[in-house]
């Protein structure tokens, strides 16, 4: 028997498509792009939102 799948919130998968994006355009390995991707959309959620 499988054991089921994790789920991964929406945040998480945004965490990673942006930690992703930042490891192929730089030489950061992967923990260190994954601080920055939590910081830049931390950053980019408290911008307000008629202002995005």
């Amino acid at each position: 028997m499988a054991s089921p799948a994790s789920i991964r919130s929406p945040y998480d998968l945004r965490v990673d498509l942006v930690a992703d994006t930042i490891t192929e355009h730089s030489k950061l390995k992967s923990d260190a792009a994954r601080e920055l991707a939590v910081r830049i959309l931390h950053t980019l959620n408290g911008i307000p939102e008629k202002v995005r």
